[in-house]
C-alpha cells in the first residue's frame, strides 16, 4: 500500500465487529434472494467514455450465476474474474450507467463502481518518505551489533522491544506457516527474503485476476518498497546478512495489489483477488497494512461504496473460513475510530478529493474495520501510542512498534523508526501502522507455528492474551511534544482505545 501521504488504519474489539456485523447485516448474504426485476439491455455506451472497474455480487449459486454473466454481458460488460465461491464478479465497462443496470437484475446483492477515474496502465499505511541506510551507517551499526546478532541489528529496537530477539533462541517459527504480505510487491531476490520466500504462494492480483508468472510478484521498481520493507518486518532470516525478522524461521509470500504507476492504489477487486488466492494456496496469515482505495472511508448508504465493502468482506470472510487469519493496520492519522464523526478530506484518491464528515461506525475504513480482522495501532521506542496512530476504544485489537521520530532509541543511527529490507539489497527506515502491522503477523505466525491447529479466532485470542497492555496515558496524550493534547485514550488497564489489548509480546508467543 504504497502512498508517501498519511494512511489511516483501525482496530475491532467485541464491540466495534458486533456494530459492524449490525450495519452490514442489511447486506443480503449469499442465502438471501434480491428483488426480482428483468435484465435491462445496456444502450451501447460512447465510445469516447472511460472504462471503468465494477463489483457485481450475487448469490452464489451455479444458477443465478451464470444468468447475471449473461446480463453483464448483455449490458455491454466486459468479465475480467468470476470469484463464483463468494459470489463476486469483477467487470469492466465503458457505460457509466452499468452499476444501476445491475443493481436491477435479479441475483444480483449489490453492485458498483470501484474507482472514480478512468483505468489506467493501485494506499498504504506508513507515515512519511523511506531513509535509506548509507553503507557508513551499515559500517558503525554492524561494529555495534556483536556477537550472535545480524549485522544491522543494533538499530532494530523494535525486535528488542517484544522480545523477538530472545524469542528466536527458542522458537524461530514454523517453515509449514506462510505469512502472505497483500502490497505493492516483494523483492524475493533480496538476501534477507529469499531464504523463507514461497513462490508457489505469491501472485500479482492487480488485474483482479490472479496472475502467478514467476517474478509477477516483484515490485515493478524501487519506488514500490513498501510490500519488501514488510515482508523483512516479518520473516527476514538471520542468515549473517542485514537485519532479522520477527518470526525468521516462517515463509512469506508476497501478493502484490498495488496499480504499477506513481499513485500505487489498492483497488477493491485486487484486494478480493489477493484473499481469494491466499486462502486458496495454503496461507494462515495476510499482512494487509493498506486500506481500500479510492475510499478511506467506506459508506454503507452510498451504492457503490457499499457493494465495495461487501465484495471485500465476502473475500475476508472467506479466507477466514479457511483459516486464514487477516492482519490489518489501523491507519496514520490519529483518528478516533469510535468518535461520532470524522473529516475525510482525502477521497476519492483516484481523482478529485471532496472533503465530508463520516460516522465511523457507518462508514468503513476496510478490510481494518471488517469483521474478524486483527487492528493494530502503532508505539514507538517508549511503548507510547506512535503521534500518527489511529486509535478507537472497542476498535483497536492490538498495538506493536511502527516507530515514532520523536521517540528516539539509543541505537548507532538514532532512529525511531523502523530499519527493514528495500528492493535492490537496500536497507531502509520506515514509520507507520504499515510497519506495526507485520510485527503482529509476525507474532501470529509464531502462535501458529506453537498451536497449529489453532483457528483464526483462536490465534486473534491468544494474540491478546499474550499482549502487555502500558494501559492509558498518566496525563494527556502529547504525541508531538508541541504543547497540544493530540489524543484521548478512554478504556481502562486492559483493554484501551490506544492499545486495545495490549502490545504483542514475541518470546511469550514461543514461551
Amino acid at each position: 500500500m504504497a502512498h508517501l501521504r498519511s494512511r489511516r488504519r483501525l482496530a475491532l474489539a467485541v464491540p466495534v465487529v458486533l456494530s459492524l456485523t449490525a450495519s452490514l447485516g442489511f447486506l443480503p448474504t449469499a442465502a438471501s434472494a434480491a428483488p426480482a426485476a428483468p435484465a435491462a439491455r445496456a444502450a451501447a455506451p460512447t465510445t469516447d467514455a472511460p472504462v471503468l472497474a465494477y463489483v457485481v455480487n450475487t448469490r452464489t449459486d451455479r444458477h443465478t450465476i451464470s444468468s447475471v454473466q449473461r446480463a453483464i454481458t448483455a449490458a455491454g460488460g466486459s468479465i475480467v474474474a468470476t470469484y463464483d465461491r463468494i459470489g463476486v464478479i469483477v467487470v469492466h465497462s465503458a457505460d457509466p450507467g452499468f452499476a444501476q443496470r445491475m443493481r436491477a437484475v435479479r441475483g444480483v446483492q449489490s453492485a458498483g463502481a470501484t474507482r472514480t477515474a478512468p483505468l489506467s496502465a493501485s494506499g498504504t499505511t506508513d507515515e512519511g518518505a523511506v531513509r535509506y541506510l548509507t553503507a557508513a551507517e551499515a559500517a558503525r551499526v554492524a561494529k555495534a551489533s556483536g556477537d550472535g546478532a545480524e549485522p544491522l541489528e543494533a538499530d532494530q529496537w523494535d525486535l528488542r522491544a517484544i522480545g523477538a530477539d530472545r524469542a528466536a533462541k527458542i522458537d524461530p517459527g514454523s517453515r509449514n506457516v506462510t505469512v502472505a504480505v497483500i502490497d505493492t510487491g516483494v523483492d524475493d531476490t533480496h538476501p534477507d527474503i529469499a531464504p523463507n520466500f514461497s513462490p508457489g504462494q505469491s501472485a500479482n492480483c492487480v488485474s483482479g485476476k490472479a496472475d502467478t508468472t514467476y517474478g509477477s510478484w516483484r515490485p515493478v521498481d524501487a519506488d514500490h518498497y513498501h510490500g519488501t520493507h514488510v515482508a523483512g518486518e516479518i520473516a527476514a532470516a538471520r542468515n549473517g546478512v542485514g537485519v532479522a525478522g520477527v518470526a525468521p524461521g516462517v515463509r512469506v509470500a508476497g501478493i502484490t495489489v498495488a496499480q504499477p504507476d506513481a499513485g500505487q492504489l489498492f483497488f477493491p477487486e485486487s484486494v478480493v483477488c489477493a484473499f481469494v488466492f491466499a486462502a486458496d494456496h495454503g496461507v494462515e496469515i495476510t499482512n494487509n497494512s493498506y486500506y481500500v482505495d479510492p475510499w478511506q472511508y467506506n459508506c454503507m448508504d452510498d451504492p457503490d461504496q457499499k457493494a465495495i465493502v461487501d465484495a471485500v468482506n465476502r473475500a475476508q470472510l472467506y479466507a477466514r473460513g479457511k483459516g486464514v487469519l487477516n492482519v490489518a493496520a489501523a491507519g496514520n492519522s490519529n483518528n478516533d475510530l469510535d468518535a461520532d464523526a470524522l473529516v475525510d478530506d482525502s477521497s476519492p484518491d483516484d481523482s478529485t478529493p471532496v472533503s465530508r464528515t463520516v460516522d465511523p461506525h457507518k462508514c468503513f475504513d476496510i478490510p481494518t474495520q471488517l469483521p474478524g480482522v486483527v487492528t493494530v495501532s502503532a508505539v514507538g521506542v517508549k511503548g507510547a501510542k506512535s503521534y500518527y496512530s489511529s486509535y478507537g476504544d472497542g476498535v483497536i485489537d492490538v498495538a506493536a512498534p511502527g516507530g515514532d521520530k520523536y521517540q528516539i532509541p539509543d541505537t548507532p543511527s538514532k532512529n525511531g523508526r523502523i530499519l527493514s529490507t528495500l528492493p535492490n539489497n537496500q536497507y531502509g527506515f520506515l514509520q507507520g501502522t504499515s510497519m506495526a502491522t507485520p510485527h503482529v503477523a509476525a507474532v501470529a505466525a509464531l502462535l501458529k507455528s506453537a498451536h497449529p491447529h489453532a483457528t483464526p479466532a483462536q490465534l486473534q485470542a491468544l494474540l491478546k492474551a499474550q499482549a502487555d497492555n502500558p494501559g492509558c496515558p498518566a496525563g494527556p496524550y502529547d504525541g508531538d511534544g508541541d504543547g497540544v493534547v493530540d489524543a484521548t485514550c478512554a478504556g481502562g488497564k486492559r483493554v484501551n482505545g490506544f492499545y486495545g489489548f495490549g502490545i504483542v509480546n514475541a518470546l511469550r508467543a514461543v514461551k
